[in-house]
Parts: structure tokens; C-alpha cells; sequence
């Protein structure tokens, strides 16, 4: 860019407020010139966080330059949402999570837009809600849960990993479909509730398969059914909510990267096109298995529809159950 046009467009950038234009005065056929950074909104060690590192250790090399996994938890996985949204610096993106693009935005208050701010570019995988109780509870079947449920009307209990999660809303989902009352209970995390669960503590849980599978192959929790619309190879054996007897509830928490609004468009097409690339290896379809996902790729006009699509069902479900932050 030649300097009077560099300078014109910094001078037009500090006078109207807007991100430095310096940000992609370089070509964007070049970009990226440094070390990206994938956002996560949650803690080292879990799903988005898995994730997020499965799909940076081959962006990285299709790239030419390292993809960095920044952990920065809080906020219902919003705060490294809030981060993206308002870098400047043209090599920040964020492993999203549908906690934080679809349901946070309809119970909290948000210092970013979720659709001005930032652009849907390329979705990842879904990870499956499962319904497990502990086997204490003495059932084997979703019939039998729900059967349990109406004959003690209120006086059985569902953890969650917090009030506004996928599990939350998926289990208020059940209670509409069975019509069944059962007393939330909700936890900082899923680690404390799945302790509570497998201690007897609380009844079931919705919590998603990439949490609750090890137990589950190991005994300590009962799979009663997946809320997802098929089968997952990591429990062959445990059949779909409809399959149970209960049509209408599925639940998965999904994961798509996200990039400021400003990314040109080119850079957002180089990024969809090298992840839809890795997406089908086999060693990164081994890793995204491990934590339950199910790939099916979309071009990023389809993940953009998907987005607004999951926003508006969200926002329905919310304002129906009544379901707030307490």
C-alpha cells in the first residue's frame, strides 16, 4: 500500500473509532505472518478444549505458521468470545461452542454482539448430551426412568454443570416431553455433578458423552439413551431418546471457529477450506472421536444458517422453560 494511502486510511481508522487498517494492509494472500491464536473458553483438558487442540495441531503446518491454544475460561465460555470479538491484531479466531454462540446470548448481558461482532467460519463436530443415571437408581431403561419420575413427582433430582448449560436445557427438554417434575440441581462444572451422580447424590444427568463415557464403559454411571438423532459408536449399544420412547429431545454441545467480523474474506475461506481439509485424516478423526464427535462438514453459508438457526431455537426454548442464571 503506498505511504500517503497507508496514512490516509490509519488517519480515517483513529477518527472513526474502527480496528487499525494497518491490521490488513498486508496482503491477505500472505497471511498468515505470525502465530495465530485459537481462543478457548474453558479450562485445559475439556471438550472445547480438546477440540480446539486436535484442529490446531494441523492448522498449524497447512498454515505455514503455529496455531497457539489460548485457555481463557469464565463466563459461560464467553470470555474468549469477548477477547476475539475485539482483537485487531487479524490472527486471533476462536474455538466456539454452542454454550457461548447460542444459548449465553439469551441469559446474559454480552460487552460484545454475537452476530455483528463476529462471523461463523467453519464448523467442527457436535459431542451428543447423553442421559446417564447412577446405578443405584435401579433403572434400565428410559420407560423405566420416566416411569420412576411420575410415580415420585418431585422428589428426584438432575445435576447439570450449570444453570443455562446443554445439560440444563436438555433435561428441562425431557421433563416437557415425559411431563414429568424433577428438581434441578446445579453444579460449578460437570466434574462435581458426575461426582454427586455416581455417589447417588442426584438421580441423572444430560451431560455430554465426551464427559460421562469412561464411566460409563467402566460401571460407575448407566447409560440410558443418546439425545442426538442416531446411534454413537462409542456406545453402540445404547439406543436414541426416540429409540427409548421419548421423540423431540436432542441435544449436543457443537464447536465451529469463529473470527472477527473484519477478517477479510479470503483469510475466512483459507481458514474453512485447510480445517474441512483436516477434518477427514485419520489421526484427527481419531481424535475428534475419542471425545464422541460427530463431523459432518458444511460449507461456511450452511454453518452461518446453522448458527442462526440454533440461535432461534435457543432463544425459544429459553423464554419457554422459562430457564434463567440464579
Amino acid at each position: 500500500m503506498p505511504l500517503p494511502t497507508l496514512r490516509r486510511a490509519l488517519i480515517l481508522g483513529l477518527l472513526t473509532g474502527l480496528p487499525a487498517v494497518a491490521t490488513w494492509a498486508q496482503s491477505v494472500d500472505a497471511w498468515p505472518t505470525k502465530p495465530v491464536k485459537m481462543m478457548v473458553g474453558s479450562s485445559p483438558g475439556g471438550g472445547t478444549d480438546a477440540m480446539a487442540r486436535a484442529v490446531a495441531d494441523r492448522l498449524g503446518p497447512a498454515l505455514g505458521q503455529s496455531v497457539v491454544v489460548d485457555n481463557r475460561p469464565g463466563a459461560s465460555n464467553t470470555l474468549a468470545v469477548d477477547l476475539t470479538a475485539k482483537s485487531t491484531d487479524g490472527h486471533t479466531m476462536v474455538m466456539g461452542v454452542s454454550t457461548a454462540h447460542a444459548i449465553a446470548p439469551h441469559l446474559l448481558k454480552l460487552a460484545y454482539h454475537n452476530d455483528r461482532d463476529l462471523v461463523p467460519v467453519v464448523f467442527v463436530g457436535a459431542v451428543p448430551n447423553v442421559l446417564v443415571v447412577s446405578p443405584a437408581l435401579g433403572v434400565n431403561s428410559v420407560a423405566e426412568l420416566v416411569a420412576l419420575l411420575k410415580k415420585q413427582p418431585g422428589k428426584l433430582n438432575y445435576a447439570s454443570s450449570g444453570a443455562g448449560s446443554t445439560q440444563h436445557i436438555a433435561a428441562e427438554l425431557f421433563k416437557e416431553a415425559t411431563g414429568t417434575y424433577v428438581t434441578h440441581i446445579p453444579y460449578r462444572g460437570s466434574a462435581p455433578a458426575l461426582v454427586d451422580l455416581m455417589g447417588g447424590q442426584v438421580q441423572f444427568s444430560f451431560d455430554t458423552l465426551a464427559s460421562v463415557v469412561s464411566h460409563v464403559k467402566a460401571g460407575k454411571l448407566k447409560a440410558l439413551a443418546v439425545a442426538a438423532s442416531a446411534r454413537n459408536p462409542q456406545l453402540p449399544d445404547v439406543p436414541t431418546l426416540a429409540e427409548g420412547g421419548v421423540k423431540g429431545v436432542e441435544m449436543s454441545a457443537w464447536y465451529g471457529i469463529y473470527m472477527p467480523a473484519a477478517t477479510p474474506k479470503a483469510v475466512q475461506a483459507r481458514v474453512h477450506d485447510e480445517v474441512n481439509k483436516l477434518l477427514p485424516l485419520p489421526e484427527t478423526r481419531v481424535r475428534l472421536a475419542a471425545i464422541g464427535s460427530d463431523v459432518k462438514p458444511m460449507t461456511q453459508a450452511e454453518f452461518i444458517a446453522f448458527h442462526q438457526a440454533e440461535n432461534q431455537r435457543y432463544a425459544e426454548l429459553i423464554k419457554r422453560r422459562q430457564i434463567k442464571l440464579d
